[in-house]
Order: C-alpha cells, then sequence, then structure tokens
C-alpha cells in the first residue's frame, strides 16, 4: 500500500480533459461551469451617469449659493443640452450627466424656489457621478472559463447583454454496487444476511451536488461475468465509472481482477494507508477514470470524497479545494490507527473560533453512515505519526457541508 500522500500525488498527475462543452440559455447557467471567458464588450457605464436623485451642476458653481433650474434627464433618456454657469440640470438615478456637470447635489442637500435651487449643503466634487468603466472596462475579464455560474456572473452576463454562454458538459458518473448480500431498495429481504443498496444513492446525491450527472447501474452480484458486463456497459454510457464493493481481498472480490484484466484499464494505485477505505483502487481507461471504493457506507463515502471528486472536477475544467480549517478541540480524540484518519466529528463556531467534538457518533466498523449526518459534519484528518489529543489542542477540518 502507499501513503495518502502519495496517493494523492499519482491522482494530480493523472490527466483527465474535460468531457466536452455546450451552450445554454442565461436561465438555465445556475450551478454550471463556464468554459469560455467573459469579455466585456463596451465600458460600464459607457458615459458619466447619476448615482442618485439630484441635480446635476459644476462644482465650483456651488459658491454662487442659488443655480437655475434649466432642464430634467429622466433616466433612459438622452442628454438635450450642455450645462453652462450658473445652471443646474433636475437629474435621475441611472440617468445619464450632461457635458459640462460634474458634480450631483442630491435633492436633499437643495430647496427648490420657482425655476432656482438654493444650495443648503454643498458637495465635494464629482460626488455620485458613477465615471465610464465604474462597473467594468470594455476588453475586460470579468468570468474566467472555470468559474462556477451564480447570481452574480448571470447578472453580470445579464447586463452585457449576454443570452447565451458556453459551459462545460456535466460528466457522466455511473454508479454501481456489487455484492451478493445488496438488494435494489424495493425488494423484498428473504434473509437477515441481506442489505439495501445505499451507496449508489448516496454517491449519486455527492455526483449531483457536485456538477456530475448520475448514471445508476443497480446492484450487481459476486459474479464474475456479471461484474465484466456491468463495467462494460457502464464505461460505454458514462465518463468515469464508480463502483463500490469487490475490492478488499476475500475471495469473491472480483471488481479489482475485472477493472485490471477484463476491462484493461490501467491501475493508478491499489492500496492506500487510510482509515477508512485502504483498498480503494483507481484506474483509467483513455480519457475514462474508473474509481473501485470499498463496500462499507462510511468507507465508500470518504473515499468518494478524497478520490472521485477531484476527478470529477477536472472534467468540468475546474479545481476540487476541500475547505480546510485547524478547530480547537472540545474533548479528547482517540487515534486509533498509524493510518492517515478521517473520523466524522461536528464543528461549531464560537466567537470566530471552530470547535470540535464527537458527540453522537457510534464507535464501530466503517459501515456507520450515520455518523456523517447533521449540517454541522464534518471530517477530522490525522496523519499516521499522530496520536491522541487533548481536550484544548487543534485538530485539522475539513468542512464538507458548509
Amino acid at each position: 500500500m502507499i501513503s495518502f500522500q502519495e496517493s494523492m500525488e499519482i491522482l494530480s498527475s493523472l490527466t483527465f480533459a474535460p468531457v466536452g462543452e455546450q451552450k445554454l440559455c442565461l436561465s438555465a447557467l445556475e450551478g454550471r461551469v463556464l468554459a469560455r471567458d467573459v469579455v466585456a464588450s463596451a465600458n460600464s457605464p459607457e458615459a458619466p451617469t447619476s448615482a442618485m436623485d439630484g441635480y446635476a451642476i459644476r462644482f465650483e458653481d456651488q459658491n454662487r449659493g442659488r443655480l437655475r433650474i434649466v432642464s430634467a434627464t429622466p433616466a433612459g433618456s438622452e442628454v438635450h443640452r450642455s450645462l453652462q454657469a450658473g445652471e443646474a440640470i433636475k437629474t435621475f438615478t441611472g440617468s445619464l450627466m450632461p457635458p459640462g456637470a460634474d458634480t450631483l447635489i442630491p435633492i436633499e442637500n437643495v430647496k427648490v424656489q420657482g425655476d432656482e435651487i438654493q444650495i443648503q449643503e454643498p458637495v465635494p466634487r464629482g460626488f455620485s457621478v458613477r465615471p465610464v468603466g465604474e462597473n467594468y472596462k470594455k476588453g475586460e475579464t470579468l468570468i474566467p472559463k472555470g468559474a462556477t455560474l451564480g447570481f452574480a456572473e448571470i447578472g453580470v452576463m445579464a447586463s452585457l447583454g449576454i443570452a447565451y454562454a458556453w459551459v462545460y458538459q456535466k460528466p457522466r458518473v455511473a454508479i454501481l454496487s456489487t455484492g451478493s448480500e445488496v438488494l435494489e431498495v424495493g425488494e423484498p429481504k428473504t434473509s437477515p444476511a441481506q442489505i439495501y443498496s445505499s451507496n449508489n444513492y448516496t454517491l449519486e446525491a455527492l455526483t449531483l451536488r457536485h456538477g456530475g450527472e448520475p448514471v445508476q447501474m443497480g446492484a450487481i452480484k459476486d459474479d464474475k461475468a456479471s461484474i465484466i458486463e456491468a463495467l462494460h456497459q457502464a464505461l460505454q454510457s458514462a465518463d468515469m465509472v464508480v463502483t463500490t464493493g469487490g475490492v478488499s481481498v476475500g475471495d469473491y472480490d472480483f471488481v479489482k481482477d475485472v477493472i485490471r484484466d477484463a476491462i484493461g484499464a490501467e491501475v493508478a494505485f491499489k492500496g492506500v494507508v487510510i482509515k477508512p477505505g485502504q483498498h480503494v483502487m483507481v484506474a483509467k481507461k483513455g480519457n475514462k477514470a474508473i474509481i473501485a471504493l470499498p463496500g462499507f457506507a462510511y468507507s465508500s463515502t470518504v473515499t468518494f470524497l478524497l478520490y472521485a471528486l477531484p476527478v470529477l472536477y477536472r472534467m468540468q475544467g475546474r479545481t476540487y479545494t476541500p475547505k480546510m480549517v485547524y478547530a480547537t478541540l472540545k474533548e479528547p480524540f482517540i487515534k486509533r490507527s498509524r493510518k492517515t484518519e478521517f473520523t466524522p466529528c461536528n464543528v461549531t463556531i464560537e466567537d470566530g473560533t471552530f470547535f470540535v467534538d464527537f458527540a453522537g457518533n457510534r464507535i464501530g466498523s466503517s459501515a456507520i453512515l450515520t455518523n456523517m449526518l447533521g449540517q454541522n459534519t464534518a471530517l477530522a484528518v490525522t496523519a499516521p505519526d499522530e496520536g491522541n489529543k487533548e481536550a484544548g489542542e487543534k485538530i485539522l477540518v475539513w468542512l464538507m457541508n458548509w
């Protein structure tokens, strides 16, 4: 087995290109990944513009005390005349500033008397005037490719008049569970040795959350011929194949052998000194990834986060960056192995400081997925050479739901 650090270095060295591009309308862009830079086609604003309701004036004319109102410029209308000395033009939020004006004095700062304004509180030069290019300048790259599109990005594109944008296609992730004890959800149990296939639904939810398109392949019995057929179908249907179960050293653990021998995939590594999930396997077939995970629910979830997500993100033209912080232990931490461990924990923020505890965690095998329930759940990450820790010490924490 290789170390966790070695596995991350090997994973980083594998090349996976984005799976393709597609053009989508503005209303369908939320959460998608941009495939081409968005560049400003014009300055915004294109001309000096009022930032509030008031009167366009010359800064030095405030010394006159009283100015004559000669016109009004509603928002969206053209400017019909230049401003002369001693004059004011009523201007509204978003209106173009007239030539000759360099300052906007708010309505609240003047008193209107007939066709004149009396200045009661002067303002600095340039007050409330939006200069050319304040928002962005022509030729400026506003949104780089690889950006995940949210409300701000969509709003900026709308302001540029962009109705359609090129985004990366969602990678298709085929998910299949293996094990003769595994039943499809909804099938009746005929033996207490049987369990329902939960892994493929857990991994489907993670795939959706992180921008992939899941392809459910169901549960496959521990039969070599069935596994070979299912993997061939999965490779034809998807850009990435994720399996759970069949990667350990038991008599019926066929998945690892099928991937290497029958499928002919190039194995990047098999076995990592981590807890949980030490029997994880990563392979490549052309530009397609095959990630073989252990069968226990907690193991498969953690190893999916560790090894499948970075590849899934690369296939979308972006980089997966886990959110890591150091948190203060509220209770002692018991290190249970000489491996890189990922231990479920609860994280809170108190007075701006992260704290961590293990309240409610069940101690047992790597099958206990219930330890990951809750929005404040995270993973405490400890290196092989770290030992037990006392309350008050710091521990590295991976924030998954934050």
